[in-house]
């Protein structure tokens, strides 16, 4: 393989991650999103303690979710 070719697959590569990592942060945004309307909590108020023990929580109760089934 040429060297062209190489940095031709390795740009598309880093293209492909970028896309990937894109996506990824759409989706956790969306998420959070829904998170905190279904909640009705307020953006103004929600401190990082606050995310970080709904996070938490929501881990707990997924996690037993799957236990469950």
């Amino acid at each position: 393989m040429s060297q062209s070719n190489l940095e031709k697959q390795e740009a598309k590569l880093k293209q492909l991650n970028q896309k990937i990592k894109a996506e990824k942060n759409k989706i956790e945004q969306n998420l959070g999103k829904q998170i905190i309307r279904s909640a009705n909590l307020d953006y103004g108020t929600l401190t990082t303690p606050q995310i970080k023990m709904i996070a938490k929580k929501i881990d707990v109760f997924l996690n037993q979710d799957e236990n469950n089934q």
